[in-house]
């Protein structure tokens, strides 16, 4: 089930990277390999779940350190440097920013307006929406 979820932000961030902005298209023609952050509570060597986000990349022939970066940013246990972290990540001029939990997904937030961030734990509500029949 976790190895379904992790497919599932492994294909939104190679999406993100697939729609890429003129910048990185530019960086791209240049040689450039993506770079990921990855904002995580979890500590190295990693947890169950950035285990499964790896061999997934693998899988979809993206192997670390050949033709991706990952930045890992362990928060290890607690959330406190995470603001650190995402300004951080974000002079490394990353491509995305995979956050593993809401709190970093914020402090990624809060560090850029430009850099596409994926939460894979965040859940929203979607409003239902009305439809009323329309008048002819």
């Amino acid at each position: 089930m976790r190895l379904v979820a992790f497919g599932c932000v492994v294909l939104a961030v190679l999406g993100v990277l697939a729609l890429a902005t003129p910048r990185r298209v530019e960086a791209q023609k240049a040689g450039r390999v993506p770079r990921i952050a990855v904002l995580t509570t979890s500590s190295p060597p990693g947890s169950s779940a950035t285990d499964a986000f790896i061999q997934r990349l693998r899988e979809l022939g993206y192997i670390e350190g050949r033709n991706i970066t990952i930045e890992w940013r362990w928060g290890q246990g607690t959330t406190e440097r995470f603001p650190e972290y995402g300004a951080d990540v974000v002079r490394l001029n990353v491509d995305v920013i995979v956050a593993a939990n809401a709190a970093a997904g914020q402090a990624a937030r809060l560090a850029t307006k430009t850099i596409p961030i994926v939460i894979p734990t965040m859940r929203y509500e979607v409003p239902a929406i009305s439809r009323q029949p329309s008048a002819q």
